[in-house]
This record gives C-alpha cells, structure tokens and sequence, in this order.
C-alpha cells in the first residue's frame, strides 16, 4: 500500500467531513447556517444508507450520494445565496436598530453647547451629520428588508443586488461611527456638558458595535454569492 495515499475515511466520516468543508464555505447567520448544514448532511447520510440498502458497497454508496447531492461547491453555491439574503436581513435590521441610537446622539449634543464656534459649533455640525445618518440607515433597512422578504418576488433585481449595497452602507456607516466616538470622546474633553458629549459617544460607540461585524460578514456573504458556482 502507498503511504503517500490515505486510507479511504468510513462511512460516518466521509458524510461528518462532507458536512464539516461545506460548513467552512459558508458564511451567514450561524443559527441559519448551522441548519442548512444539518440539513444536508442529514439528507446526505439518509441517501448513503438508502443506496447501502440497496445492496452498494459503502464506498460506492457514498460517492453515488455525493453524485446525486452535487459536490461541496455546488451546494455552498446553493445554500450561501439563502444565507446571503439572511445576512443581509440581519445587517438591514441593525441599522434599522441603530436608528434610534443616532437620534439620541443627536439630542444630546444639540444640547452640548449653543451653535457658536470652537466646541460648540463642532458639536452642531456632529449633531447634522448624526440625525443625517439615522434618516438614510432607516430608510435602507426598510428598504432592504422589503425587498429582501414579501417584496421579492416583485423586485428580483434588487434583491439580487441588496445584499451588496446594504454591506457596503453598513461599512460606511459604522466607519462614520467609529470616526464620530473617537471625536466625542476627545471634543468631552473640551466641552461645558462633557456628560452628554461622553453618553452621545457611548451610543455611537453601540451602534459601531452592533453594525460593523454584521457589515463585514454581509460583505463576506455577498462576494461569495457573486462568485459562479464551481463545475465539476
């Protein structure tokens, strides 16, 4: 026997590392993620033992399964643009959360001084940037989850090309966050009411938090979904 050439995995294995690669190919929301997995890997070992049924010898009845499954890329290719329109849905929706955050960042540091320069005006300009911000996550996220849900099949095209744009605008917007926490935080240092100026960053801080990760796995998901699927 070549030591060079491993011997061939059982059955068990072969369905747990068929599951286990198409796990890693994927990215989305893990709760949905992990579904779809056990999903096929369930379906795959059912198909397995109904060929073994038959009377296949193992080793064949996996690879007949895996024929009549498709291989790992093709079903990533599958399974990601669901995961795709879910992980835009859930970056829609942290924006749309966001929203309120914005509004009460901008709230507070309308009242942090008295529209006049140095400290003062900054915090006014902030405060139109912030209140600016808030109107266009909401509307997006609207827009996203409708066309992403019951719209869909009136507006395929956008719901093709939402996920993309929705990734991108969550990167945008929690950039500006993080740009408008480190500016508050150093502007508390200045200003009269610092304790509105230190709470208005805490929540653009929160709101950083809750948009960027879901933006960056949103954009993740939509260049694997922009990708053809693999032919074997």
């Amino acid at each position: 026997m070549n030591p060079d050439i491993a011997p061939s995995p059982p059955l068990d294995d072969s369905v747990e590392q068929y599951a286990a690669e198409l796990a890693a190919a994927l990215r989305g929301p893990a709760g949905a993620r992990e579904r779809l997995v056990v999903e096929v890997r369930d379906g795959l070992a059912e198909t397995v033992a109904a060929y073994e049924a038959a009377g296949v010898p193992a080793e064949r009845a996996v690879r007949e399964a895996v024929a009549e499954f498709g291989s790992v890329a093709e079903v990533a290719a599958s399974c990601q643009r669901e995961l795709t329109v879910a992980q835009a849905r859930h970056t829609a929706r942290a924006l749309a959360l966001t929203g309120p955050f914005l509004v009460a960042c901008w709230c507070l540091v309308r009242g942090t001084g008295d529209g006049q320069g140095g400290v003062s005006g900054f915090a006014q300009q902030v405060a139109v940037q912030l209140s600016s911000a808030a109107a266009v996550a909401v509307v997006l996220a609207a827009l996203a989850l409708a066309a992403t849900g019951a719209w869909g099949r009136w507006l395929p095209v956008a719901a093709e090309r939402l996920p993309a744009a929705v990734a991108w605008t969550g990167t945008a917007a929690s950039v500006a966050m993080a740009v408008t926490t480190l500016t508050l935080a150093t502007a508390a240092f200045l200003a009269e009411q610092w304790p509105l100026t230190v709470l208005a960053g805490a929540l653009a801080a929160a709101s950083h938090a809750m948009v960027a990760g879901s933006a960056r796995v949103c954009r993740e998901c939509a260049r694997l979904s922009s990708r053809e699927p693999a032919v074997a």
